[in-house]
């Protein structure tokens, strides 16, 4: 799905709350800047998704139209295939990744991350029959995750873990590094991004 689809379906998911939003409120739930909001919405209301209404005289208020209601569940349908569509990629690139380490005698991985790409990695280790021994957080992050502690990146190492897959759909590189610092070899470290 393409950035400006997704900025608009966020923009038409709250405006459809039909709560009274501002451009600089809308701004800052979508982490964008305001100009860059102003534009979007400006575009939404061309396009007729939108209409943008002066009631009381110096208050806009943001209307979703039918045609806008539409578009919104169009948007949504779009981002949902999207979506399995990467969660279905990111499995097999998992499985592709980690099959000939399980091979080759591969038990006990770590993951490093607490997201939804953590969350893969997980029900893959656990398909090919691999044993997560622990969970690790970066920048601190304390908890449980998956019910299980999540530790910090210090607490890797080759005597506690055979790989360690840094789940996270961004860049790895500077995990990475973290790790091969602990003493991981680089063959032994798995991201989900080449």
């Amino acid at each position: 799905m393409e950035r400006e689809a997704q900025r608009d379906l966020e923009i038409l998911n709250e405006l459809a709350r039909g709560e009274p939003v501002t451009q600089r409120g809308l701004a800052r739930r979508l982490g964008i800047a305001l100009g860059l909001t102003n534009l979007y919405v400006k575009r939404l209301a061309r396009k007729g998704y939108i209409k943008v209404t002066t009631i009381p005289a110096h208050r806009v208020r943001y209307l979703l139209t039918p045609r806008g209601m539409a578009e919104k569940t169009r948007l949504t349908y779009e981002y949902m295939e999207y979506s399995l569509r990467l969660y279905r990629e990111t499995r097999q690139a998992l499985r592709e990744a980690l099959l000939p380490l399980a091979r080759g005698g591969a038990r006990r991985v770590a993951i490093c991350g607490t997201s939804e790409a953590a969350e893969l990695a997980f029900l893959t280790l656990r398909e090919l029959g691999l044993e997560v021994t622990a969970i690790l957080g970066e920048d601190g992050y304390q908890g449980t995750f998956l019910g299980m502690p999540v530790g910090s990146l210090a607490d890797v190492g080759p005597d506690r873990q055979d790989l360690v897959v840094v789940a996270t759909f961004g860049p790895a590189d500077r995990v990475v590094t973290v790790l091969k610092a602990c003493g991981l070899a680089r063959d032994r470290i798995v991201t989900l991004r080449s």
